[in-house]
């Protein structure tokens, strides 16, 4: 269990300070400081007997703060309040026959999440459509469900080359929505605006309607030792889904092991991230609003990476990168939509170092240049530096000191987010 505040900086101007230039009101709550506390309770049992593993947890999350607001508008009392409940069956054999390996895996999932929140706050005229006594509330919830059940065998009977196959299959539900709020559908306020005007709309126009999706993959990948020191992994997977369709991805690893203490990589590969149900089916909201016809973002990546251990006690990694992506899922005039290309170039350096017996020193930086295609400008929310450090000193027995700097500089933020500059 856990209790954090979290970090309390001061926001100067938020989307609150824009409608108040615009329609002359005064309601805006900046500057004020961000909502970041919350409550944490975790738990977790794990069971193993031969090849069988059974794994349940529970995670839950309440009086999570807003932020900045979910509508970019500081809301200090709004909350949230989230419960996962999780747990996987699994069965390893690494000697079922001859050459073969086999890994079987069961698992579900319940999610819950219920909020309180104030999209903007008491006095604001939401654009023009009407003043809110009490603000534009809205407390949406929803519940989901997540089944996952895969498997993949190993054959190692091929001289140089180990081959994996796999495949499976999930399913994923919001199977029931809850939502009040005291705005109509055209964004105006019922009656006065206040919480009195609150009423539930989960039967008749809820921010999101109870949904469903089926995932079904496979892959294969061959690990090829091509010669002395030389390892090759090539992959290819599929996963089609029920509501968009069909993508494929190959990746690509050559390893050589070019001395006893140094190992440079050369790797390649595609991926991609499917739309949300959020994004895909969000419907009534005055934040966002849902795309059916969303297609997922891809990525392609290409990275060149070296591990030197020059002492025993010290380890030093860097690696070089180059990605482009494509069907960026944003908002615009916030509606979800595959918009923009991005692409990337940067380095990775990082330390890892035992000074002495009981202190540990750990470190890495990273640079990256990452340009949106469409204006030539710097990519938002890609930092341009990021140094993180760590010292772990174990000063006697069951105890240590871990103190960290995290340093995130030159961070472009998205164009429209009202702090932007």
């Amino acid at each position: 269990m856990g209790h954090t505040d979290g970090a309390r900086r001061t926001v100067q101007a938020d989307a609150q300070t824009g409608l108040d230039t615009r329609w002359g009101t005064q309601a805006s709550r900046a500057p004020g400081a961000i909502n970041n506390g919350r409550d944490s309770t975790d738990g977790a049992l794990d069971l193993s007997l031969d090849q069988w593993r059974f794994r349940v947890a529970y995670k839950e999350r309440d009086d999570i703060g807003t932020g900045t607001g979910v509508a970019s508008a500081l809301d200090p009392e709004g909350h949230i309040y989230s419960q996962a409940i999780t747990s996987d069956l699994t069965y390893d054999n690494r000697n079922l026959a001859e050459d073969w390996a086999v890994n079987l895996q069961a698992s579900v999932m319940h999610y819950t999440e219920l909020t309180d929140l104030t999209l903007y706050p008491a006095g604001t005229n939401f654009f023009g459509l009407g003043v809110f006594a009490d603000g534009v509330i809205g407390n949406p919830a929803k519940w989901e469900r997540h089944g996952r059940l895969g498997g993949s065998a190993t054959y190692t009977g091929f001289k140089m080359h180990r081959i994996r196959l796999g495949l499976g299959a999930e399913r994923e539900e919001v199977y029931k929505t809850r939502e009040t709020k005291n705005f109509h559908t055209n964004f105006t306020p019922i009656n006065t605006g206040s919480r009195a005007d609150i009423i539930d709309v989960s039967d008749t126009e809820p921010f999101l309607r109870p949904q469903g999706r089926t995932k079904r993959y496979l892959y294969a990948q061959d690990e090829w030792n091509l010669g002395k020191d030389w390892t090759l992994t090539a992959g290819v997977r599929n996963d089609h889904y029920s509501d968009f369709g069909s993508t494929t991805n190959p990746r690509l690893a050559l390893v050589w092991e070019a001395a006893y203490n140094v190992t440079t990589k050369l790797l390649y590969g595609t991926a991609f991230r499917a739309p949300s149900m959020s994004e895909l089916y969000a419907i009534i909201n005055p934040v966002v609003t849902g795309n059916p016809d969303l297609r997922p973002e891809k990525i392609r990546t290409l990275e060149a990476a070296v591990s030197w251990q020059p002492l025993t006690k010290l380890q030093l990694g860097m690696n070089f990168f180059h990605y482009e992506m494509k069907d960026i899922i944003r908002l615009i005039n916030s509606v979800y939509q595959n918009n923009g290309q991005q692409n990337s170039n940067g380095l990775e350096f990082e330390a890892t170092w035992d000074a002495v017996k009981d202190l540990r020193l750990t470190g890495n930086y990273s640079y990256q240049r990452s340009v949106d295609e469409a204006t030539g400008q710097p990519a938002a929310n890609a930092p341009r530096h990021h140094l993180y450090l760590r010292t772990n000193w174990r000063f006697t027995p069951g105890w240590s000191v871990d103190p960290q700097v995290n340093w995130v500089s030159d961070r472009p933020r998205e164009l429209g987010d009202p702090r932007w500059t």
